[in-house]
């Protein structure tokens, strides 16, 4: 038989464990409400109902961390939410089951990362893990608002402490202050529009929270070498005792290419009858096949490598390691940059050089993005300035045919025979 009692801190301490049996009294102000009486002699607050036809029990809390009171007063909110058609417990069960965060970072990196670029998907997984994951790593994927990515953001943006060496020998470091990194943020941003992209049509939410983020100014470097740091440069890789390295450097500053692209040149891309390159879709950036044109001197590397390089051997430049390209050379650069007193320039910047010189020799926007292999002519556009001295030219040009001519003028004072003989 059902045991009934109106509940209260009193009769529920009362209530006493029997042996070998738990047992519930409830209570018949609300409902469903009751208190059980567990055989361990601990007691907890339970609402019973029927949901679809099935019966269904929800715990509220345990006793006395609960009391009678606030349980009951929890009761009758559950009561009123089965009254109208809900199931309090199935959505509790939803809520535990429903993606976190974490979730989503584990879906995205496993789904959408390997299709991008290495060098693309290794930042984003970078970014997600140790710049988001920290702070929403366990939040509901539905918990996150516009304010919650405005608010990661900034904090991104600011910066954060690092470690720098202070001596050469790397055995004393320093803590610098946070430098602000205002396009990390906006990359970040990014990331996560597309994120909460995809999870809209996993049916993860309805909304993009990240959708109207705030971007930062962004300001693109620009340096571009001039004739005369152009022939130091020179100069200093044909002295160098790495080769190796110096012809990497030279394609780049003769074809315009990324570094990535020439370190992992084979021999079978280059037509040196037609002079063209084929890069495959997996070196380039924007990931298709890109094919150019390439000059007599870039041509010539390509034999010389042919001689020096073991027959067999794909690669254009091979590296240490039996079977792979060269790795990196930024031991090699940095020396490079002392003995051509370039300490400013990096090697992408004479990606930036080959595409002002185009521009100086009168190539076009259009030419400049093919060559450069550029997926949306906005990228090209950061060279559009360039292009003000022809323009500034013809103005000239235009304004010399209005430019008032000189007239002789003669001295009020003079006699006309002053005038004739003048």
């Amino acid at each position: 038989m059902v045991k009934r009692l109106r509940l209260n801190d009193k009769s529920v301490r009362e209530c006493e464990p029997e042996v070998g049996r738990d047992y519930q009294v409830f209570d018949p102000e609300v409902r469903g409400f009751s208190i059980r009486i567990l055989r361990s002699g601990n007691r907890s607050f339970y609402l019973d109902y029927r949901f679809a036809g099935a019966q269904r029990r929800m715990a509220i809390g345990r006793w006395p961390e609960w009391t009678v009171t606030a349980a009951r007063e929890r009761a009758r909110q559950l009561r009123r939410v089965i009254d109208e058609g809900g199931d309090p417990l199935g959505a509790r069960d939803d809520l535990r089951e429903a993606p976190r965060f974490s979730d989503m970072i584990d879906r995205y990196l496993a789904e959408h990362v390997p299709h991008l670029a290495k060098t693309n998907a290794s930042d984003q997984r970078s970014m997600l893990t140790k710049l988001v994951a920290p702070h929403w790593g366990r939040k509901l994927v539905t918990e996150i608002t516009p304010h919650d990515v405005a608010k990661l953001l900034n904090i991104i943006a600011k910066g954060r402490a690092r470690p720098s060496k202070e001596k050469p020998n790397n055995r004393a470091r320093k803590l610098q202050g946070p430098k602000p990194t205002p396009i990390r943020a906006n990359r970040v941003g990014e990331v996560l529009r597309k994120m909460f992209t995809l999870a809209i049509s996993w049916g993860w939410r309805t909304d993009n929270p990240a959708s109207g983020f705030k971007k930062r100014i962004e300001n693109e470097r620009e340096r571009f070498l001039s004739q005369e740091e152009i022939g130091r440069l020179a100069e200093v890789l044909d002295a160098a005792t790495d080769q190796r390295a110096a012809g990497i450097i030279r394609l780049c500053m003769l074809t315009g290419s990324r570094v990535g692209e020439v370190r992992q040149a084979r021999f079978e891309q280059f037509n040196l009858e037609l002079g063209s390159w084929s890069k495959p879709a997996a070196s380039t950036k924007q990931r298709k096949i890109h094919r150019i044109p390439i000059s007599a001197e870039v041509a010539a590397i390509v034999r010389q490598r042919q001689l020096v390089v073991t027959k067999g051997n794909p690669w254009l430049f091979p590296g240490d390691t039996p079977g792979q390209p060269v790795k990196e050379i930024r031991r090699f650069w940095i020396n490079v940059q002392k003995d051509a007193k370039l300490p400013d320039v990096r090697i992408h910047d004479l990606r930036h050089t080959f595409a002002s010189l185009l521009v100086s020799g009168g190539a076009s926007l259009e030419m400049i993005g093919k060559l450069l292999g550029h997926s949306q002519m906005q990228t090209t556009q950061r060279y559009a300035h360039l292009m003000d001295s022809p323009l500034r030219a013809g103005v000239d040009a235009v304004a010399s045919m209005f430019r008032p001519r000189p007239k002789l003028v003669h001295d009020a004072d003079a006699t006309p025979v002053d005038r004739k003989t003048a």
